[in-house]
């Protein structure tokens, strides 16, 4: 029965987690459109996409037992699909000295992506200790990306206008940041349940603010500070 729970909150994470993910196209349409990226920053998407890599290899048998984690492989699998092409569509539209960064980024994430997946499978011979250090770094890239939304926090509170976090973003950021906690939580999974045990309350907060400031004009933001993402 808590398996069927486990694996229902699973899927329930995926689809929110699908809905967070699909939230920057309407940004790159208006990037696509007015063939700048103007003052968007790309960091946010490059943090996810880092994200989803550390949690995709956390996911595989590799690192969990067996497939205990699939519904981490499949959501994170297609995060980084959608955060690639984020990237490269912003790739293709920057300026040259942002396209220097872009990849200088890059190259680190994949360095450091790839130094991780070598040392948990060629030093470690054990599950416990695998899921031990790639849980360790996937969380100190999930406290980076729950930092952006304090930015978006702050604005609210200064302009007294909730146009630069959208209700449907926090919404789907406290079901997904929720759901994956209780999934970790039944799996009595610490490295699941510590990132969105910080998540949760963060995004209930801005559905506070939004309540707050309900009153002003709302517009989707134009730099996109919505990456939490919650999710492990």
């Amino acid at each position: 029965m808590a398996d069927k729970l486990r694996l229902a909150i699973g899927i329930m994470g995926n689809a929110t987690s699908l809905m967070l993910y699909a939230a920057p196209v309407l940004t790159f349409k208006k990037v696509i459109r007015n063939g700048s990226t103007e003052e968007f920053s790309c960091i946010p998407y490059i943090i996810a996409f880092f994200n989803c890599l550390l949690y995709t290899l956390y996911g595989s048998p590799v690192v969990s037992i067996g497939w205990e984690n699939f519904p981490i492989i499949t959501v994170n699998g297609l995060g980084i699909l959608l955060e690639f092409s984020f990237i490269l569509t912003y790739f293709w539209f920057t300026s040259t000295n942002r396209k220097k960064l872009v990849l200088l980024m890059l190259v680190t994430v994949a360095v450091v992506f790839c130094t991780t997946a070598s040392v948990s499978t060629l030093v470690f011979d054990d599950h416990r200790h695998r899921k031990a250090l790639v849980g360790c770094i996937g969380l100190v890239s999930s406290v980076a990306m729950y930092a952006s939304p304090l930015i978006a926090m702050r604005r609210v509170i200064d302009t007294e206008s909730v146009e630069f976090m959208p209700f449907h973003l926090s919404l789907f950021s406290f079901m997904t940041s929720s759901l994956w906690m209780t999934y970790g939580l039944l799996g009595r999974d610490l490295f699941l349940v510590s990132p969105n045990l910080l998540g949760s309350p963060l995004c209930f907060l801005q559905l506070v603010l939004y309540c707050r400031y309900r009153k002003k004009s709302e517009s989707w933001p134009q730099d996109d500070l919505r990456i939490k993402l919650t999710f492990s």
